[in-house]
């Protein structure tokens, strides 16, 4: 199954590899401002390659997660995650995303946001994928609800986030009516 998809001509979603540990490093320190009122505290060997690339083999050993990349040439700009992915009549999965903070704005979270629901419905056989963004991040609820996204809920104390527990808007979308596993017609 190929999981890579171009998100524009220049950008493309493709699988993590261990490879991008270092670029991955580089784009979250460049974007660490932008992403602390939405992230948790991160301790400084998260922006070390080794850290990350122990952190890529542990998502890449998880039969259940699908960690992605989003590329521009050899620069890494962002990812997209589709985890806790079930199957069975759940057929489920929950989306994390990102944008570095210099392509901020250029509709890349839309797109990859749209992307992944994309293959989680036509490859994956997924029925349901759900998200949460911090109760304040209405830019990411911007890309979601552009992306046929619902909330459905909010959570509580939800997440320690920037040094605090923060609440959550839950989302979900339903991908299609399919009885579970039946592949698109």
């Amino acid at each position: 199954m190929n999981l890579a998809r171009p998100l524009t001509t220049e950008v493309l979603l493709r699988p993590v590899e261990l490879s991008d540990a270092a670029a991955f490093c580089t784009a979250q320190w460049r974007s660490r401002e932008q992403l602390a009122p939405w992230e948790p505290r991160r301790p400084p060997e998260w922006y070390e390659p080794d850290f990350q690339t122990a952190r890529f083999e542990d998502l890449l050993s998880r039969e259940n997660t699908i960690p992605w990349v989003l590329v521009a040439g050899d620069r890494l700009i962002g990812t997209a995650t589709l985890s806790n992915i079930v199957a069975g009549a759940l057929r489920s999965g929950d989306l994390g995303y990102w944008i570095e903070a210099s392509n901020v704005g250029r509709g890349l979270a839309s797109a990859a946001v749209a992307t992944v629901c994309e293959i989680a419905d036509a490859d994956l056989l997924l029925h349901r994928i759900a998200a949460s963004t911090n109760a304040e991040n209405t830019a990411s609820q911007r890309v979601l609800t552009k992306n046929n996204f619902e909330q459905y809920g909010l959570a509580r104390n939800y997440l320690h986030i920037n040094n605090a527990w923060r609440d959550s808007t839950l989302y979900h979308r339903i991908l299609n009516n399919r009885a579970p596993g039946e592949p698109p017609s």
